[in-house]
């Protein structure tokens, strides 16, 4: 598909917007195959990867709205994937965290993105991929810092192993 309008070809946002359109549609063709949708899918791995979380630090944290993490939790319980607990501190915290269930549909989820990933990124090799990497982080870093103000640390994800390409 070519825009109406070529000159913004000759943009790399346009382009990074355009690609990031496309690698979001696999992701969420790969979510869907497990019933899931991406909201889903990043409460599920923020559970697994930190551990239990309250639904105001789910929210935070993925930046979802509260009403909206609220409704995804509720998907989550419904389809046996996480628990929710007040915590007994304070009974209006409530606790949210991975069933066994939930941990392996985080782990399916988890191979099946990683899969998605490697299809958009096919044309790179192993050594480009880790460069678009760590560009990329440079660019999220910064307009996550330009958006939230200078005092707010930039994230350093590490990058996945790149699957069939020597590091």
């Amino acid at each position: 598909m070519n825009p109406s309008a070529p000159g913004l070809l000759t943009l790399s946002s346009f382009l990074m917007s355009r690609t990031g359109q496309a690698a979001r549609r696999r992701l969420a063709i790969q979510a869907e195959r497990r019933g899931l949708r991406l909201w889903h899918v990043m409460v599920l791995c923020a559970l697994e990867e930190d551990g239990s979380h309250s639904k105001g630090e789910l929210a935070a944290r993925l930046e979802i709205g509260s009403s909206d993490v609220i409704k995804v939790v509720d998907d989550l319980v419904g389809a046996g994937y996480v628990t929710c607990t007040r915590s007994s501190a304070d009974r209006r915290r409530v606790h949210v965290d991975l069933t066994a269930p939930g941990r392996s549909a985080a782990a399916g989820i988890n191979s099946d993105l990683a899969a998605a990933d490697d299809e958009v990124l096919a044309p790179l090799s192993g050594e480009e991929r880790l460069r678009l990497f760590d560009m990329l982080n440079r660019l999220n870093g910064h307009l996550g810092q330009a958006e939230a103000g200078p005092d707010r640390p930039a994230p350093r994800p590490e990058p996945r192993p790149v699957r069939g390409h020597a590091r």
